[in-house]
Order: structure tokens, then sequence, then C-alpha cells
């Protein structure tokens, strides 16, 4: 800040002709007060680390991407410590296409006791899992398969295993799905 109003002062002081600027050079004028430099605190700018950005829309809101499984659906590992494991999906974050087995991919979470004279605890709980690396299972054949999608007859669109031709969005799987939803909401409720 000193440092502009000195140049300001300096540049005020000399007086500019048009003639001046022919063939001479200009000298600035000697400062007789000397000048000081304040040290001003900077802004810091957060970065976000390359795995920790999240795409967004316009709104800022995250891009939600497609996904070819489903809560409900029996799922085998296909890379990893557990890889050859088979589970079912129990959650699903679309924002970061990763997704929870149940009795997979278990780490280790120490909690600090939330009152006193409790003691704290050592939980295992359940890590999210890349999409990439689970691969739908068919329970009936025992075989790890891509899924399809096709459209049946009746105008629904639904998705199968392309190795056995299994269809997996059937309207009995989603009842089931849905009413173990309903049942373990009511348990935790009550």
């Amino acid at each position: 800040m000193a440092t502009m109003v000195a140049l300001q002062s300096s540049m005020a002081s000399l007086s500019i002709s048009s003639n001046s600027f022919l063939g001479q050079r200009l000298s600035p004028p000697l400062l007789s007060t000397p000048i000081k430099l304040v040290d001003q605190p900077c802004t810091i700018e957060m970065r976000l680390k390359r795995w920790e950005r999240k795409e967004c829309k316009p709104n800022s809101l995250p891009i939600l991407h497609k996904m070819h499984v489903k809560v409900g659906d029996t799922v085998k590992l296909i890379t990893g410590h557990e890889n050859g494991k088979i589970g079912e999906i129990t959650r699903i974050f679309r924002h970061n296409s990763t997704v929870i087995v149940k009795g997979l991919n278990l780490k280790t979470k120490h909690m600090k006791s939330r009152e006193q004279g409790e003691p704290g605890q050592i939980v295992k709980i359940e890590a999210p899992i890349h999409s990439s690396n689970v691969m739908l299972y068919s329970k009936e054949k025992e075989v790890a398969s891509r899924v399809g999608h096709k459209i049946l007859e009746d105008g629904t669109r639904v998705r199968y295993l392309i190795k056995t031709g299994e269809i997996i969005d059937s309207a009995e799987n989603w009842k089931k799905v849905v009413k173990e939803r309903t049942e373990k909401k009511e348990e935790a409720s009550s």
C-alpha cells in the first residue's frame, strides 16, 4: 500500500510534455522517505484433491451417474481382497458410483464413548465399493454375468443377465425388496 502511494506521488511530480519523451531518458526522482513494507494477510485458496472433486451441474448439484446395479441385487465381487465373494447390495451412492454390499468389505471403526462412563467401541462397518468392481450374479445358475436391457411385450424396460437370459427386474423381485425395506423401517422405528 505504501509503495503504491509513493509511486503515485512520484508520477504526479513528473511533468510530462510532448517533447520530453523524444530521445531522452526519464529518471524518477529520489525519494526522501523510506518505503515501509506491510505484511498483509493473503487469501488462502482451498483446493480439493483430484479424487475429492465431484462433477457438478450448473446448479451446483452433483451429477448422478447411471449404474448397472440396484438395491437388492445379488452381486459378485470381481476385484479386491474379497474377490469372488457374493453378497446383496444394501445401499447405493450415485454421485460417486459406489455401492455397499451386505457383509463384504468390512472396515474397523473406533467409536468414542458418547456419554461419560460408557466405554468406547470397535465396530466393523461395510465400506463402499466402486460399482465397476461388482458383477450381477445368478443364484440359480451360479454364474456372474454382465447386464443387458430389453423391452418386454407389455412395454416395460427390464434388465437381464446376458449369459443366462434371466430377467432381474421382475415384479415379484421388486415387491420383495419393497416389503423388506418397509419391515426394516418398522423395526428401526419401534
